[in-house]
């Protein structure tokens, strides 16, 4: 479904629906695994959409070129709004690169109507494992 290398991302049903240099767009639908107690999207499937679509904005490399890797150093998630819907959709854009580190920015949002979350992040690249 996914991409090999990414089984938690491909367990949560994320689908990668845009990727370009400088940004990463990521979809999930909404299904009741994914629910928290309240019946409203987990907090944690939040974050990790976030973090996967501010992190996948610093990994665009073009078809031939050599596949980038990135870690996370920090991830700063505010929760605007509960995750109750169809649909999620988690964008993430490059703020800044440097020095073997860069800055995203991301908002998730239901059913393309109701921001849910935004995200700040910084992530290093890395060698691959």
């Amino acid at each position: 479904m996914f991409e090999p290398g990414n089984p938690f991302l491909d367990l949560l049903g994320a689908r990668r629906t845009g990727w370009r240099d400088g940004f990463a767009q990521f979809e999930v639908d909404i299904v009741p695994a994914l629910l928290n107690r309240q019946g409203v999207l987990h907090g944690g499937v939040i974050a990790t959409l976030l973090d996967a679509a501010c992190g996948y904005a610093g990994l665009y490399a073009p078809d031939q070129a050599q596949p980038l890797h990135g870690l996370t150093l920090s991830l700063t998630c505010s929760f605007l709004d509960r995750g109750k819907g169809e649909r999620i959709a988690a964008r993430g854009w490059i703020e800044r690169r440097g020095g073997g580190i860069y800055f995203s920015r991301g908002e998730l949002w239901v059913d393309e109507r109701i921001l849910v979350a935004t995200a700040q992040g910084t992530f290093k690249y890395t060698r691959p494992a």
